[in-house]
């Protein structure tokens, strides 16, 4: 994982060259390319980008005020407080960049990697006091989780957090669970649960730590399938959240049928099942999925084909199915950087993941031709909500002996949460 990425014009002008090739999608899309540059002057909700028709939940953390300075401050100017505060902390703080962040932050980033790599990357730096991450949310929490009790994980900006996440909360879970518990309470016992809970890392710590006291555990894109094989040697089915699309990639790809993995749609009685279609379940799919990945189709992919004969097209597992069969392959963010790693001869990649990591991939590697299947290039909105303002602030307060914007698991979900995350780590792919 390395922070010292650069981006050259050429690699840059390739990419959009090729994206306005592949002008596919409607005009009306709901998407946008043009990002707010100052997240501070964004509206409420997820947007703009790709997360615009998402509303933020009631009680969702909001990032307050801050100084005026950072606000009106230059790039240049912002850059030399950033390099200037990490050399006074020195190995005090460590910086946290993942694939999707915006460039003008990974460039600060001591480590750069998915979710998971990153909070465990943290605890290679002993030294550190403050871990600031660079994502959302879920992220910051899951680093708390694994985190020592001394150390502070800083989150720069407080609304960056995602959308999938939110699809599934506290309470609708837990009532779905005790609907679950009633229907299959009088299946025969045969030393196997009726239904393990599974949860997507994307999910806030309140679920992480709902699956590890129900005996389930957590999944990566990585090791989802090695995931759902613990599962079944101790389940007889499995509920799947938040993301339907990561599940049913996964169980398809197991052999379990369509028919055997209906949708849970939250406050509807069974999920807007019937009890039939439940008892018969392998795998129970959260209504959820991911605002980005969701917007690839096999058009697109089709297009590829036709304008790149013999294209390499990768998706991530978060795509819709349809997608996924039409792909080449599909992997994690950490799946993709090693494909096209490992390329030994020049290669055409279509890329059905976030742009920003796929524009720091064409850089990196412009051997290869290499753009993302969808024109409308759309980031993960609230990922880009982490401004180098933000990031300037946090790191000059932590220089003055301040801690802001820190991000703390409660005490009654920390032992369950990282039970979970602990049984995650164990299934090895």
């Amino acid at each position: 994982m390395n922070s010292h990425l650069t981006q050259t014009a050429e690699a840059t002008g390739s990419v959009a060259q090729n994206i306005a090739r592949l002008n596919l999608l409607a005009p009306e899309s709901t998407c946008s390319s043009d990002l707010a540059a100052s997240p501070w002057d964004t509206p409420a909700g997820y947007g703009p980008g790709a997360s615009q028709e998402d509303q933020i939940p009631s009680g969702y953390p909001v990032q307050g005020s801050i100084p005026e300075e950072y606000l009106k401050a230059s790039d240049e100017e912002l850059d030399a407080r950033i390099v200037a505060a990490k050399a006074t902390l020195g190995d005090q703080a460590v910086i946290l960049g993942h694939f999707y962040q915006r460039d003008e932050v990974v460039k600060y980033a001591d480590f750069v990697g998915d979710s998971f790599q990153l909070a465990n990357a943290a605890l290679t730096r002993d030294k550190a006091e403050a871990i600031v991450f660079c994502g959302v949310h879920f992220m910051a929490e899951t680093a708390d989780i694994l985190s020592r009790e001394d150390q502070a994980v800083i989150l720069p900006n407080l609304a960056a957090g995602c959308s999938m996440a939110d699809m599934a909360d506290g309470p609708s879970v837990q009532q779905c669970w005790e609907e679950l518990t009633a229907l299959y309470k009088d299946e025969e016992d045969d030393g196997r649960m009726p239904v393990i809970p599974v949860t997507y890392m994307n999910c806030s710590a309140e679920l992480k730590a709902f699956v590890g006291r129900n005996g389930g555990l957590v999944c990566t894109s990585s090791n989802a399938a090695t995931v759902l094989e613990w599962a079944f040697e101790r389940g007889r089915r499995v509920l799947f959240f938040p993301d339907q699309h990561l599940g049913r990639n996964t169980a398809k790809a197991m052999g379990i049928e369509l028919e055997q993995m209906p949708m849970w749609t939250p406050r509807k009685a069974l999920g807007g099942n019937d009890e039939a279609t439940m008892h018969d379940a392998k795998v129970i799919l959260w209504h959820g999925f991911c605002s980005v990945h969701k917007r690839f189709n096999p058009a697109q992919i089709a297009k590829a084909r036709q304008e790149f004969p013999g294209v390499r097209v990768i998706v991530h597992p978060e795509c819709p199915m349809e997608v996924v069969d039409a792909a080449d392959e599909a992997g994690s963010t950490d799946y993709i950087q090693k494909a096209i790693a490992g390329a030994t001869e020049p290669t055409t990649f279509a890329i059905g993941t976030e742009i920003n990591m796929v524009n720091r991939l064409a850089a990196q590697y412009p051997q290869h031709t290499i753009f993302c299947l969808d024109p409308v290039i759309c980031p993960c909105s609230t990922m880009y909500r982490i401004h180098p303002g933000y990031l300037a602030w946090v790191l000059e307060e932590l220089v003055a002996g301040r801690v802001v914007n820190q991000i703390t698991v409660p005490k009654d979900q920390q032992g369950d949460a990282k039970i979970a995350l602990e049984r995650m780590l164990a299934a090895k792919p």
